[in-house]
């Protein structure tokens, strides 16, 4: 798993560096980011040194004019962990805030948070800093408690970070709780496909590919063993151990690679958006224009329909879920669809407005069962865990 590793200012950031060795030991990959205050504590460079990455602590640095760091960051991590937490990013987060290169990096995290705050008894019990971690537990952020010992102030109280073993514990029995896809294989397509009319020009249409793309990072995540098809996309692809990438072009390649790898998976997603039609008689040299002739006419023939053909081909325990992209008459035709391809789902999505290519969308869950679920817009990663935790789980 990827690990962002963000640490704040506190006497407890050393803890931090055999936090970051148990991720390391444990087969994780581990990139940094800190704030200033924190390297009154600990060196940047031991940490890169440890990472094999330069840390991120300066939004402005020379090294960081090319690229939108915070955002590399947050997009890259698959969990990103605060440890030590203090009072001052605490209340950041709880209240939007990003002054800097951790609290704007956290900002732009959609992964799993979690907090291990490190702090004063008093700093602990403020009433500020209590509400605060209210708001961040109902936002869903992970928090585990700081316990009660000897503080750096040489007395007793709560706010004394744990031991690194005992956050790490913390941290993995988070994720076995929270795979429920482990032990499961799951076929995403993603991203449109291209018909050649001649060797230079094509039938396509306006998939990104963003959508299949987010589908497989959440089965991912879930615990999935994740196979990925994808056609032309405009959008970067995950590059994560358990997600294998297969390139595909044409509507019948893709049938042949989802037909070969659906044997062995438990779950299709159909996200791709195939071209419904090819030319009949491909152009072995590119068409020119002629002077004399002012139309020209292109003889098309259907492509194979491959969610009907899975539906076909579907074994018992295998689950099919579908996409509809409608302009017009949404539910109707979802439904229509669901029931002509012997899908267990069809995800309506109206796709008149501005839909391909946003990083945002809204759908109707369809299912085979009659019932019908509308959801509300939201990020399009938000969205792929909500329809596996609304369809899968």
């Amino acid at each position: 798993m990827k690990v962002a590793v963000y640490i704040t200012g506190g006497i407890a950031a050393y803890k931090a560096v055999y936090f970051i060795r148990l991720l390391q030991k444990n087969g994780h990959q581990v990139r940094i980011a800190m704030t200033q205050n924190s390297k009154n504590f600990i060196g940047s460079q031991t940490l890169a040194a440890l990472t094999k990455y330069s840390v991120l602590d300066d939004l402005w640095s020379k090294e960081n004019e090319s690229k939108i760091s915070h955002i590399e960051l947050a997009d890259w991590a698959q969990a990103a962990v605060v440890i030590p937490a203090d009072a001052n990013i605490i209340g950041k987060m709880a209240n939007g805030l990003a002054d800097d290169a951790v609290s704007t990096a956290l900002l732009a995290t959609s992964a799993s948070k979690f907090i291990v705050p490190a702090m004063n008894v008093h700093m602990w019990e403020n009433e500020a800093v209590k509400r605060n971690i209210k708001t961040l537990k109902e936002d869903g952020i992970n928090i585990l408690e700081p316990t009660s010992g000897q503080l750096a102030e040489g007395y007793n109280g709560k706010g004394r970070m744990p031991e690194p073993e005992q956050v790490y514990q913390w941290w993995e029995n988070y994720f076995e709780k929270k795979l429920p896809l482990k032990g499961k294989r799951v076929l995403v397509t993603a991203g449109g496909t291209r018909e050649q009319i001649d060797p230079v020009r094509f039938i396509g249409n306006n998939s990104s590919g963003k959508m299949g793309i987010a589908l497989a990072q959440a089965a991912s995540q879930l615990g999935a063993e994740v196979d990925l098809i994808y056609g032309q996309i405009s959008t970067r692809l995950p590059q994560e151990e358990n997600i294998k990438l297969y390139s595909i072009k044409s509507t019948e390649e893709l049938l042949k690679k989802v037909q070969a790898l659906f044997k062995r998976d438990n779950i299709l997603i159909m996200a791709a958006a195939p071209a419904d039609f090819r030319v009949k008689n491909y152009s072995e040299q590119k068409i020119k224009k002629k002077v004399d002739v002012d139309n020209l006419r292109l003889e098309l023939e259907k492509t194979p329909d491959i969610l009907k053909s899975m539906g076909e081909q579907k074994k018992q325990g295998q689950i099919i879920i579908g996409f509809a992209a409608e302009t017009n008459n949404l539910i109707e035709n979802a439904q229509k669809k669901l029931l002509s391809k012997n899908a267990d789902y069809i995800i309506a999505n109206d796709v008149s407005q501005g839909v391909f290519g946003s990083n945002q969308n809204k759908v109707t869950i369809l299912s085979k069962k009659g019932e019908i679920k509308p959801l509300p817009k939201m990020d399009k990663f938000q969205l792929a865990k909500k329809l596996l935790t609304e369809l899968l789980l």
